[in-house]
């Protein structure tokens, strides 16, 4: 399988690459330091990769060219991130969230489901997180903008149906990870990095269209999504 990982430097997209690689998996990986991804490109000499900031780049054309490099595509996983806490609505932070979260998203997002569209078949996946189903005072532009990435693959998995095209956007939910971007207190179901990205990885195996990690988080989506409003803003 041909895959291309969109934020892979750390964290679960870091992950992914090496159990997919260690898999024997094409792989292509992109992020913002390049040592990173030179340290990676070290221990696996057929990673292909690319350094740039989703937020900045003509992503398009750089799609593109990790696709030519891997001969094809037939999963692409958009893991980049971003979802520091604004108590005080710091304008900045909210701004790169949003950026990042969603504009360099649906860039990557658009033109991956066009291009499986012309090819007759592809699998994107995209991680959102729990944080999507509700709004947060402490991150509010994270969890909007994590909505947005879930509503954007839902809209996209019924485009696929309509079109009838061999399509599958895969809607990946996590809560607690043990990454850099897990911050704050009163964190619980603490997941590790490896047991996450397994999990995630058989979910995409499976083609579902929503995954939680893991998997008992969609009990908390559950619960979360049926909070009255009076009773979940003591705790948003």
């Amino acid at each position: 399988m041909k895959i291309i990982i969109i934020g892979a430097t750390s964290g679960m997209g870091r992950e992914l690459a090496q159990q997919y690689l260690s898999l024997g998996h094409a792989v292509a990986i992109t992020g913002r330091r390049a040592e990173l991804l030179l340290e990676l490109k070290k221990q696996y000499p057929t990673l292909h990769t690319d350094c740039f900031d989703v937020q900045t780049a003509h992503i398009e054309e750089r799609l593109q060219s990790m696709i030519n490099q891997l001969g094809g595509l037939d999963l692409l996983i958009y893991s980049a991130g971003y979802g520091d806490p604004s108590t005080e609505l710091i304008a900045q932070t909210e701004i790169d969230s949003t950026t990042t979260n969603v504009m360099g998203f649906v860039k990557t997002a658009a033109y991956t489901f066009n291009y499986f569209l012309k090819q007759g078949h592809g699998q994107l996946a995209v991680i959102s997180s729990v944080a999507a189903l509700r709004g947060n005072s402490w991150t509010p532009a994270y969890s909007a903008s994590k909505a947005y990435v879930s509503n954007y693959a839902e809209g996209l998995n019924i485009k696929a149906q309509k079109l009838q095209s061999n399509i599958v956007v895969t809607d990946i939910r996590p809560g607690f990870v043990k990454t850099k971007m897990a911050k704050g207190n009163g964190q619980f179901w603490v997941a590790e990095v490896p047991t996450a990205a397994q999990q995630i990885r058989a979910a995409i195996a499976v083609k579902k269209r929503v995954a939680y990690i893991t998997k008992r988080w969609a009990l908390i989506a559950f619960i979360m999504k049926r909070l009255p409003y009076w009773m979940y803003k003591r705790i948003g």
